[in-house]
């Protein structure tokens, strides 16, 4: 797009064009339907619960880790990607066309590692998989960040770089499902994935505040670090609810976990 438009309009072009999706939203809302789990629950007066329920006693446990848990996940990916261009530009002197090589290469691996993700968390269980990403993740975000390194190094190290950030807001939802009750899953799930969404928005203007004071790459690594350091302590925390039954209600921490059954997915 920069090659075809002035620069004051190829950002506004991409705003527009990657606005365009969220029309299928439409779509997809009449299209899709509820699973018959939570239509026949749904039917019994004693199922509705009210918004406030995830925070009731017996819940407040899961849904503060839950929201914990969500604000590392995307926290971390946030303060990574939203100024992963401008360190290229500013750090490594790369041109915009330039740039976009590296971030295609991130992007793409990036998908992949949602897909590995979802495979691994079926295999080796929700918790393990979120730590095994943060980690990894850890470790190439120092390697890109940190280490002397070239251009070339640096992009072939966005494969894995792409590949273990993406895993790792990839597969909270799937686990925030599994913690509540049918009859407010929506409820408890879209509290703790959209507290990690709103609340880590700020997290692009503090490492823009302190890249000033800090350097670019370190404020990136610190509330990267920071951010997967509470993700880990959160899902270290909750349960783990790889095969179990979705309505079996809340699970508590120190439930040891059931004999394999039909997978929740």
């Amino acid at each position: 797009m920069f090659s075809l438009l002035p620069e004051e309009w190829t950002w506004r072009s991409m705003f527009w064009l990657g606005a365009l999706p969220a029309a299928l939203v439409i779509v997809i809302r009449r299209k899709v339907t509820d699973p018959p789990l939570y239509r026949q629950r749904s039917a019994k007066a004693e199922d509705r619960a009210s918004l406030l329920r995830i925070f009731k006693p017996d819940l407040l446990r899961v849904t503060l880790l839950g929201a914990l848990l969500g604000l590392g996940s995307h926290g971390g990916y946030y303060a990574l990607t939203t100024f992963l261009p401008t360190y290229l530009r500013t750090t490594h002197g790369l041109s915009v066309l330039r740039t976009s090589g590296y971030l295609a290469v991130f992007i793409a691996a990036s998908f992949f590692g949602y897909l590995a993700s979802g495979i691994l968390a079926d295999r080796i269980g929700r918790r393990k998989n979120i730590m095994f990403f943060a980690v990894m993740c850890l470790g190439s975000v120092v390697s890109y960040l940190f280490l002397p390194i070239d251009d070339t190094q640096m992009f072939f190290l966005g494969i894995p770089f792409g590949f273990f950030s993406a895993g790792i807001p990839a597969r909270p939802g799937a686990l925030f499902g599994e913690l509540y009750p049918t009859a407010i899953r929506g409820t408890g799930q879209g509290f703790c994935y959209n507290f990690g969404r709103i609340v880590p928005a700020a997290f692009p203007a503090f490492v823009g505040f302190l890249s000033d004071r800090l350097g670019m790459g370190t404020s990136i690594g610190l509330f990267t670090g920071s951010a997967y350091g509470i993700a880990v302590l959160a899902v270290a925390l909750l349960p783990e609810t790889s095969h179990r039954e979705l309505d079996t209600g809340a699970i508590p921490a120190d439930e040891t976990p059931a004999p394999p059954v039909a997978s929740a997915q």
